[in-house]
């Protein structure tokens, strides 16, 4: 029952570089956070692959150099993983690795494929027969199947048939490949390291090595790298894009540049617009560390209130090994976070978070503060109410169980115990940056989804608003609207 939302995955390839395995570390570190429940790296020398993978984090997975060293080749593929599809275990930790047609091929995804259900029971029908249960393993059979000659070819014959979001790396002993879904959803970078080619879920990836950020990978893209250089195509049909707004609010990390924008300054903007819409008569502001430090400069640059440091954060808290009983309920919070007294007491507070889940976590955040002598509490939130899960390669709860879901903003504000609260608008979050407002997607927040999501059955769970939409104009007009090819935006 936490009340985090958890970072999908990171990936991380490098093609060129003497030194690949020892690149694609220092890359991994600087991904972590986008999941710590397993870490790996696949290497090829131009002939053999190797491979280490195992669970925890990058420094626990690789904790003695001869892990490193025995990973020879100059061009790798690396993962971090937290496990939005399938259990954490071993056997789904990437990169995967197969083999097929008398070689090796590895793959590495960041997202969430929204059709892996009724894939895999083709699959099954028609053979195939899983080793993890990763949906990452389902374009790896498609691939398989393919009758394309290339392995780019072969990838995107695949990945035409996968729905959801996918940022994709694919590594054999030849060729780097790296594929982004036409919609987006999930970043992906490409930078160069002399006259190295590499490929990131995000950029602080290339500035701890010292590579040079290019551009993205844009949606619908696939990038192949060879010896004999990068090649670009797009062999999808194109599609709107549903940029996912989290990435700006909660997951990527600051120094970070994604969809073209930096995100600190994204958060930054984010805190300004909050000021402005939810302005509080405080004496001070401060953060939920460390996510929202940055929205909450924003907050206190616009209102002119001071910035303090109200909580201070344990950056050293894994897995404890007790589970809390009753008479120690709150150690959860309390051994991440401490209320700083001296700051706080009798002081008029707005406490500033990017997110509000469950509410479990803020309401003893919020009871801390009072037991710490603050004298009025107001919370603010950079991000709008979440009422709906994603499918698209966040962990969120169920709808049932996030607290906007079922009640309203006041009610909240009641259920915590705060003087006041505000949420910032869907409307302003999206005028945080110079992309168009429809370039996102806010499902998290509206209910509305960019694409059709399946449940564990592999039937139709959720329908894609594009098709509630066009399915409305096909009553009225007796056409078929629905079925008009979109324009993408050459936003990037």
């Amino acid at each position: 029952m936490s009340d985090d939302i958890r970072c999908e995955c990171g990936v991380f390839g490098i093609f060129g570089a003497k030194n690949a395995a020892q690149m694609t570390y220092f890359g991994l570190y600087a991904l972590q956070h986008r999941g710590q429940e397993g870490a790996g790296i696949v290497t090829f020398d131009g002939k053999e692959l190797h491979e280490v993978r195992g669970q925890g984090e990058v420094a626990e997975v690789f904790n003695r150099q001869e892990r490193l060293t025995e990973l020879k080749g100059d061009r790798a593929i690396g993962h971090n993983r937290y496990s939005t599809a399938g259990s954490s275990t071993l056997r789904n930790v990437q990169p995967l690795v197969i083999t097929f047609k008398g070689e090796k091929l590895a793959a590495a995804h960041n997202g969430n494929l929204t059709n892996a259900e009724s894939l895999k029971r083709h699959l099954e029908q028609s053979g195939s027969i899983f080793q993890t249960t990763s949906d990452t393993e389902i374009p790896l059979h498609l691939i398989a199947k393919s009758k394309r000659t290339t392995l780019a070819e072969m990838i995107a014959d695949a990945l035409k048939r996968v729905q959801g979001a996918y940022s994709m790396l694919f590594l054999d002993k030849d060729t780097l490949v790296a594929a982004r879904d036409p919609h987006g959803f999930r970043p992906l970078a490409l930078g160069r390291l002399g006259s190295s080619w590499v490929i990131a879920s995000e950029t602080c990836s290339f500035d701890i090595i010292g590579a040079e950020y290019v551009r993205d990978v844009l949606p619908g893209e696939i990038i192949e790298i060879t010896e004999t250089g990068l090649k670009s195509f797009f062999p999808f049909r194109e599609t709107k894009h549903a940029f996912c707004i989290f990435e700006f609010i909660y997951f990527a990390r600051p120094d970070s540049k994604i969809f073209g924008e930096n995100v600190d300054k994204i958060r930054r903007r984010l805190g300004r617009y909050l000021a402005l819409q939810h302005p509080a008569e405080a004496d001070i502001v401060i953060s939920v560390p460390d996510s929202s430090n940055t929205a909450t400069l924003g907050f206190s640059e616009q209102s002119k209130i001071p910035f303090e440091f109200g909580f201070i954060r344990n950056h050293y808290v894994g897995r404890t090994f007790i589970d809390p009983k009753q008479d120690i309920r709150d150690l959860d919070v309390k051994v991440k976070f401490n209320p700083v007294k001296g700051v706080l007491k009798d002081k008029r507070v707005v406490v500033v978070d990017d997110s509000i889940v469950r509410g479990t976590t803020m309401k003893k955040l919020i009871q801390m503060l009072r037991d710490a002598g603050a004298k009025e509490i107001h919370l603010r939130i950079s991000s709008p109410p979440i009422i709906s899960p994603c499918f698209y390669g966040i962990d969120m709860p169920t709808k049932e169980e996030l607290i906007a879901s079922h009640m309203s903003v006041e009610e909240i504000g009641k259920h915590l115990g705060v003087d006041s609260i505000g949420y910032l608008s869907i409307d302003a979050m999206l005028s945080m940056n110079s992309l168009p407002k429809e370039d996102f997607c806010v499902a998290c927040f509206s209910d509305k989804y960019p694409t059709n999501v399946e449940n564990r059955n592999g039937k139709l769970a959720l329908e894609s608003g594009a098709e509630q939409r066009g399915r409305a104009t096909d009553k009225k007009t007796g056409g078929d609207a629905g079925q008009k090819k979109p324009k993408v935006k050459a936003s990037l």
